[in-house]
């Protein structure tokens, strides 16, 4: 019993419940079909850089049979993709989660589409070649430090509906 605990241990355990198009994916509610995007490996560090180029995030995805809404991007889940240059939010997504894109440097493009009610906190932080960001009405929260560090933004649009701004939220940009 000793040898099978210390084996389960030693196993690492992976973030993702199942990859398709070479998108990693978490079950939030298998029973209402709901899905987040996240990363490959048991940490988000052991796998950065996975997600380059254009990234198209779709809004439904079938596995095994079953079709799952993409709901969320999960905390981390394109963390140092410094690779990552575009990413297409489909409007299913509700949510992009802490840390969600820290530190993808090469992320020039990013549409926020009218389903999102919240940034998390560190959501963009440091992602140095953001220029412009537009936050739709249906965000009411944007988290601390969400777009800090961001060096070349330079054009913030903010539509009526922002209820939260964390702190530094817009900091050092």
């Amino acid at each position: 019993l000793a040898i099978a605990i210390m084996l389960c241990v030693a196993l690492p355990t992976l973030a993702h419940n199942f990859e398709v198009d070479g998108i990693y994916y978490n079950y939030l509610d298998k029973t209402a079909k709901t899905v987040e995007v996240t990363y490959r490996g048991s940490y988000s560090t052991n796998y950065s850089h996975e997600y380059t180029g254009s990234v198209t995030i779709p809004s439904s995805v079938t596995y095994s049979g079953t079709t799952y809404s993409v709901t969320s991007i999960g905390a981390s889940a394109f963390y140092n993709c410094y690779g990552l240059t575009s990413v297409t939010i489909p409007n299913s997504v509700t949510l992009i989660g802490n840390s969600a894109f820290e530190y993808c440097s090469g992320l020039a493009s990013i549409t926020i589409p009218g389903g999102v009610t919240e940034i998390g906190g560190g959501a963009f932080y440091d992602c140095d070649s953001l220029t412009s960001v537009t936050i739709p009405g249906s965000v009411t929260e944007i988290g601390r430090e969400a777009f800090d560090d961001c060096d070349s933004l330079s054009s913030v649009t903010i539509e009526n509906g922002v209820q939260t701004i964390g702190e530094s939220a817009f900091d050092d940009c």
